[in-house]
């Protein structure tokens, strides 16, 4: 399994526009080969900062969606409410107190 970990910082004027997206998309991403789980969260220190969270079963399920139309045309209307760049990481995990 492979998780998906980015790193959002946007104007604090764009905030509720993100909220936006991620809500009507989660559920398409979810509907791509591979995902299991897609998740966001925001920074408590600074409200400023959002991550994403996605699982997939293989690096190459997470390739064919960021390959795919539906993810250019999410990611073009999302990058337009950044106030810095994105950070990504690929992880794998090692360890879980759960079955996720």
């Amino acid at each position: 399994m492979l998780i998906r970990i980015v790193k959002l910082t946007f104007k604090p004027e764009n905030i509720p526009s993100f909220k936006h997206i991620f809500e009507a998309s989660k559920s398409s991403i979810l509907d791509f080969e591979g995902c299991n789980l897609v998740e966001g969260y925001q920074d408590l220190k600074n409200p400023c900062v959002f991550f994403t969270y996605s699982f997939w079963d293989s690096e190459s399920d997470l390739e064919n969606y960021r390959a795919s139309d539906f993810f250019k045309g999410v990611w073009s209307n999302t990058k337009k409410l950044f106030s810095e760049k994105p950070e990504a990481w690929s992880v794998s995990k090692i360890e879980s107190s759960n079955n996720i």
